[in-house]
């Protein structure tokens, strides 16, 4: 049900972009560390609200549906600000791209899997690639301004979160890879079993 632990940890994924919103436009170093603290918290959440819907066997469809749109709503909304206010450098925009393009793919997959009740699962790198993820886009969230708020405007924060995106959008390229080429078994398997008098009116655009 929607109102289980995990699935309102998922929700408080999504609810948590309007504040991050909001804190990002201030425009001030402690608006921007807790901007940080409300993206990490909300990252966060992407652990336990899996860890204790296995605890609990509470897996829902609900929350299967859900939970991947809320990680890509919150990682979405996070890279659009920090494009949008010029808080990412010229390089740094670049593993921002890849890490956007690479959702919208795998949401591709997904959603033609799901026509062939086929599962697209999580693998271990891309866990390791969302924790990237998470901890580099919270870092160039808080910035050097957050750092300063803080007492560590000696360190190159933002720096080093761009450095930590690049990370990810390596690991990025290789889980979409993993992904794209299993979508692709699929689809040739699924050619195979239709032969030469497949349909082809069935693609959307």
């Amino acid at each position: 049900m929607p109102t289980d632990l995990p699935n309102l940890l998922t929700l408080s994924r999504i609810a948590a972009i309007p504040l991050l919103v909001v804190l990002m436009f201030l425009r001030t170093p402690v608006g921007d560390i807790l901007a940080c603290a409300v993206f990490s918290a909300a990252a966060i959440t992407d652990y336990f609200d899996g860890k204790i819907a296995r605890e609990r066997g509470a897996h829902t469809a609900f929350g299967r549906m859900l939970d991947p749109i809320a990680d890509k709503l919150l990682v979405g909304a996070a890279l659009m600000l920090l494009a949008g206010m010029d808080r990412l450098s010229p390089l740094g925009l670049l593993p921002a791209i890849v890490v956007l393009l690479r959702e919208i793919l795998v949401s591709g997959l997904r959603e033609y899997l799901a026509g062939l009740r086929i599962g697209l699962p999580v693998t271990k790198l891309a866990k390791w690639k969302t924790g990237f993820q998470m901890g580099a886009i919270g870092t160039i969230v808080a910035g050097d301004s957050g750092a300063s708020a803080i007492g560590l405007g000696f360190l190159p924060i933002s720096w080093l979160g761009e450095a930590g995106l690049w990370v990810a959008a390596a690991l990025t390229l290789l889980t979409g890879w993993d992904y794209m080429t299993a979508g692709m078994r699929h689809a040739a398997a699924e050619d195979l079993s239709r032969g030469p008098a497949r349909q082809e009116g069935g693609r959307a655009g």
